[in-house]
């Protein structure tokens, strides 16, 4: 077989939050998004594929001297030069090679450039999840299908030598997950109660805002909450968060906690943790805390000190990383380190997240430690970008997923309503049409079920033309600020 990218397109749409989104030191409000369409050759045949992927350049970066503007600029470059490099190559032999292939070449583009490994791989993995949308539906199979059959050709070896020659199918579950309990996030300024939202700050759109509003709306019974890493306030914080949940009528509950590289050094989050660990007043969160997610900076979390102290901590909590995993290797690295392992995102690379996931379940079935593979969001929304997201999370068999995009948008009402429509009508499961007329992600009991999603190829039960949104040599930086 011969696969090689004949053509692409580019497009922008400019998204609106219904909120403000606080994680770390960044302020998000506005929420553009990038559209891929490429045409792939297969053999003497082509095929049309699709990604969507969110332009959150902060996360990328935690730069906070570069302007929203500077940074979304640099964005695009990674975007521009992953998309003309993929254009480039030489024809591969699976969807497999030609990833592998592009992601070395985007590295070694990168070099004469100031951009972190997570910025310039994003590029890679929005060329990534393109390709497979082109692969999956030129073959009518779906995501889970093309994996377990191995037709994608991933080679696991290639990235860790004790999975060599191991099928993804190996470690990864019979049967994709159909379900998932919606891990809700609870950003730092996200209000808890109605009642301390000021009538400015109050929404009027149909949707809950406050935490415990969609505890009481929804059966939301996982929560993934933010901290600051500085004690007093997360102290409080996690107080006050506490008292909603243990006054609900829930039964039970899990949290997780996402320090977003807050903390300076291991030793600073370990003395927090403690401190919190045995602070009664805190026990309504921290005793039903799953793990905690990517406490130090990626330029501290794996070094030799940190896994000398993680690996010494005699009771820690189970912590993974995130913005650390920005290499093809970094959750190995992670175990090595003391952490319990990673996570999930699209935007970080779909064959990565596969390998890391089969890399932990072998892990977890030879010495029966806690390890643990996340399904995590970078404000993931429909109408494709959610979908091909749940593909594969569904195919690793995750339970709970953090899910902050119906949260932070008012569903898919920023869409023209045929293709809301559309949208609706292949996935009704996935998503419901609000009292108010738009939309929105059908959640009921705590939970969202996905089954269209994963009987779809790669997520998408329907088709969608891009080029209704602007071109992105039309679009300005600027327009996003507007």
């Amino acid at each position: 077989m011969e696969i090689d990218v004949k053509r692409a397109e580019r497009y922008v749409s400019n998204l609106d939050k219904r909120m403000a989104f606080h994680f770390g030191n960044v302020v998000a409000t506005e929420g553009p998004h990038h559209f891929l369409e490429l045409t792939l050759g297969i053999d003497d045949e082509e095929a049309t594929g699709l990604s969507m992927v969110g332009m959150a350049p902060m996360w990328f970066l935690k730069e906070p001297e570069l302007s929203l503007a500077e940074a979304t600029t640099a964005l695009l470059d990674v975007f521009r030069a992953a998309t003309e490099t993929a254009l480039r190559q030489e024809p591969s032999s699976t969807v497999f090679d030609l990833w592998y292939d592009l992601f070395e070449r985007q590295r070694v583009w990168a070099v004469g450039t100031s951009h972190p490994p997570l910025l310039w791989a994003y590029g890679v993995s929005m060329v990534e999840q393109a390709v497979i949308d082109a692969f999956c539906r030129h073959y009518g199979i779906t995501f889970a299908e093309a994996v377990r059959s191995d037709v994608l050709g991933v080679e696991p070896g290639r990235i860790y030598d004790e999975l060599e020659g191991v099928s993804l199918a190996t470690y990864l579950p019979d049967e994709p997950t159909r379900d998932a309990a919606v891990r809700h996030t609870v950003g730092l300024s996200d209000p808890l109660e109605p009642d301390e939202m000021s009538e400015d700050d109050r929404l009027d759109d149909g949707l809950p805002q406050a935490l415990s509003t969609y505890v009481d709306r929804q059966g939301i019974d996982h929560f993934k909450i933010k901290l600051s890493a500085d004690a007093e306030r997360d102290a409080d914080r996690l107080a006050r968060i506490g008292a909603v949940l243990e006054a609900s009528s829930l039964e039970s509950y899990r949290c997780t906690l996402d320090a977003n590289e807050q903390y300076d050094t291991v030793r600073a989050f370990k003395d927090q943790w403690e401190r919190h660990a045995t602070d009664p007043s805190l026990a309504a969160v921290v005793d039903h805390v799953a793990y905690v997610e990517q406490p130090l900076p990626r330029a501290a979390a794996l070094t030799d000190r940190t896994r000398d102290v993680l690996t010494d901590w005699e009771g820690r909590p189970p912590i993974i990383i995130d913005e650390s995993d920005d290499d093809l290797d970094s959750a190995g690295r992670a175990l090595e380190c003391g952490y319990a392992g990673t996570s999930h995102k699209n935007c970080k690379g779909v064959f990565k997240g596969l390998i890391n996931a089969s890399l932990i379940e072998k892990r977890r079935q030879e010495d029966g430690g806690e390890y643990l593979m996340s399904g995590e969001d970078l404000t993931t929304i429909g109408p494709v970008e959610l979908l091909q997201d749940l593909a594969v999370m569904g195919t690793m068999g995750l339970d709970h997923i953090e899910r902050n995009g119906h949260h932070y948008y008012r569903g898919l009402s920023f869409l023209p309503e045929d293709l809301q429509t559309r949208v609706l009508e292949a996935h009704d499961d996935l998503y419901r049409r609000h009292e108010d007329g738009f939309v929105t992600m059908a959640v009921e009991d705590g939970r969202f079920r996905f089954g269209s999603v994963i009987d779809a190829p790669f997520g998408r039960g329907f088709d969608l033309d891009p080029s209704r949104f602007t071109p992105v040599e039309e679009w300005d930086v600027d327009s996003m600020l507007a």
